[in-house]
């Protein structure tokens, strides 16, 4: 199976700012609503809104409605495939882009 290098730039790009850092390891205790992250910051909401936007369509971020409010919680699944990912480009290995 091809990597798709571009889909993990991608995401990192996603993760390459501080605030979206510290969404992560907040989200990382469990989930919670976006007024609780808000409250940590001192941004807009509409600030907030455009930082769970990049982490949900990267992926790491699932959102969760629940009537007007939005919680959010880590993808699991999504964060397993990234450490795979770090760990294919860090260890030799006959998958490595080297010999193809």
């Amino acid at each position: 199976m091809k990597t798709n290098y571009t889909d993990y730039a991608n995401t990192f790009k996603a993760i390459a700012e501080p605030t979206r850092l510290q969404i992560i390891d907040m989200l990382s205790c469990g989930e919670l609503c976006a007024c609780v992250i808000h409250e940590k910051f001192d941004i807009t909401q509409p600030t907030l809104s455009h930082h769970m936007k990049i982490l949900c369509d990267s992926g790491i971020v699932i959102p969760r409605k629940d009537g007007k409010w939005t919680h959010y919680s880590l993808n699991e699944q999504r964060l397993n495939e990234i450490r795979d990912f770090m760990n294919m480009l860090t260890v030799t290995e006959k998958a490595c882009i080297c010999n193809e």
